[in-house]
């Protein structure tokens, strides 16, 4: 039977192989890559931060780049830019994501969605209440934020490193989980972490979001427009007071996740120019074929742009960032974010200090303990169910990974202190919380299978989420 999909016209694998391609040779091998870069530039940073080029990277990190036109000009620090500037496209990406998994994904009904979010609403809450634990009514209290999003992409890499027989259904919930609890901390960062608001840029980028819903409605399907709209709203954002990076998803909300053609009509069109196509084995087979028959290039570029149309911005914005943002955004933010001078602060003063611990173990033990405890109570009361063929040590396995917190972690580190010793001190207790959720929660789930000995599933040999398409 001729397939005519996203891999082209003639493939004949079946729907199930093509399930299992996807993730295998897309999505998980990139976050794996994407995970061992992210590793390297966190360990990087902290050797260069403490090497005889310490002093060069903290000259890099305050270094001044200015852009102007005229009279008008806009100066920040390359550490400014990174958080505010390349971030936002960090942002946007998540915005897509979440978009898309309320749409039609692990979010989109009520039943689908409870799970994961009560689980990752216990993985906020618990961390945030550990961290207030030893620091309430001391400086360092602002920053109870910081431990309560997990990395979507490191924990991930983590999972399918542990191996693929792993039930498919405790993937799609550490997914969904992640992104939920992403969506809290954009959420808390709106709200908490907004410092002072200016009325007339805050009104600029209230029109340019207006203008970009006015498209979407008006079925504007032009990708530069979205892009041109976007940068203006982020313009205006960052002049507003309001976080930046708030844009990329204010932004990825209003992108149209509808194409100009749906899926019948697609197929019609492609089979009308495959009939009208008329080849000769022996003839055609030259590769001059297309220069001498110009009808068969025509064929080509319509093809290309039936592909084009049913394809939709949102899928296609969505696929064009993601490398981007695994294999430079998030590796040039660790790199740059978590270099620690550890000659600077006393190593065993630290590794107790409030803000230290307070990371640390939100990390490491508030996570796994939220998410397993909401999520128990959200199955026991009736509202949720657990995915099929995952069981508590399993959703507890997912809890640890959970206290992976690296990219989100450190970004909100650098909005909540001013002070560069809490700020240190709060990426420590980042890096070792991370660090530690990672290993015993890789251990804890390859003991848990070789104890099992889990039958492979084939149909969870990658993540069945959309997030891998």
């Amino acid at each position: 039977m001729l397939l005519i999909d996203e891999y082209g016209v003639g493939d004949t694998r079946t729907m199930d192989e093509k399930k299992s391609y996807i993730p295998d040779l897309w999505f998980f091998k990139k976050e794996v890559s994407g995970s061992i870069l992210l590793m390297l530039a966190l360990v990087s940073a902290v050797i260069i931060a403490n090497s005889g080029l310490g002093h060069l990277y903290a000259h890099w990190l305050h270094l001044e780049i200015s852009i102007f036109a005229g009279d008008f000009r806009v100066s920040h620090s390359l550490l400014h830019w990174i958080n505010d500037g390349l971030m936002t496209l960090f942002f946007f990406t998540i915005g897509l994501e979440i978009k898309r998994e309320v749409l039609v994904g692990e979010l989109a009904s009520l039943r689908m969605a409870l799970l994961p979010v009560v689980a990752a609403i216990g993985g906020m809450v618990f961390p945030g209440l550990i961290y207030l634990t030893f620091n309430y009514g001391q400086p360092g209290a602002v920053g109870w934020a910081i431990p309560m999003a997990t990395d979507i992409a490191f924990s991930l890499g983590v999972i399918a490193l542990v191996g693929r027989n792993l039930p498919s259904g405790i993937r799609v919930f550490l997914t969904a989980f992640a992104i939920a609890d992403d969506l809290g901390a954009v959420l808390i960062i709106a709200f908490f972490y907004t410092k002072s608001i200016s009325m007339v840029y805050l009104l600029g980028a209230a029109v340019c979001l207006l203008i970009l819903l006015v498209g979407n409605l008006l079925f504007v399907r032009l990708i530069p427009f979205y892009i041109v709209m976007g940068f203006a709203t982020w313009v205006c954002m960052m002049g507003s007071g309001v976080h930046a990076t708030l844009a990329g998803v204010a932004v990825a909300m209003l992108v149209p996740a509808r194409g100009k053609s749906d899926i019948p009509l697609f197929v019609e069109k492609v089979r009308q120019i495959i009939n009208n196509l008329h080849t000769s084995k022996d003839i055609d087979s030259h590769w001059f074929s297309i220069f001498i028959k110009p009808q068969y290039l025509d064929a080509v570029h319509t093809l290309e742009l039936t592909c084009h149309d049913v394809e939709t911005p949102l899928q296609r914005l969505e696929h064009a960032l993601h490398p981007w943002v695994v294999f430079m955004i998030l590796p040039v933010f660790a790199f740059f974010n978590s270099g620690i001078p550890l000659y600077d602060i006393p190593v065993a003063s630290a590794l107790t200090h409030p803000v230290t611990l307070g990371c640390l173990l939100g990390l490491f033990v508030g996570k796994p303990l939220g998410i397993t405890l909401a999520a128990f109570l959200a199955v026991k009361s009736g509202i949720a169910v657990l995915p099929e063929k995952v069981d508590w040590p399993l959703v507890l396995g997912a809890g640890m990974l959970g206290g992976i917190g690296f990219t989100m972690a450190l970004f909100v580190s650098g909005l909540s202190f001013e002070s560069a010793q809490f700020l240190n001190y709060s990426k420590l207790g980042v890096l070792l919380g991370s660090f530690l959720s990672a290993f015993v929660g890789s251990i804890y789930l390859r003991r848990y299978m070789s104890r099992h000995h889990p039958v492979p599933d084939e149909a969870g040999k990658g993540l069945e989420s959309p997030a891998n398409v």
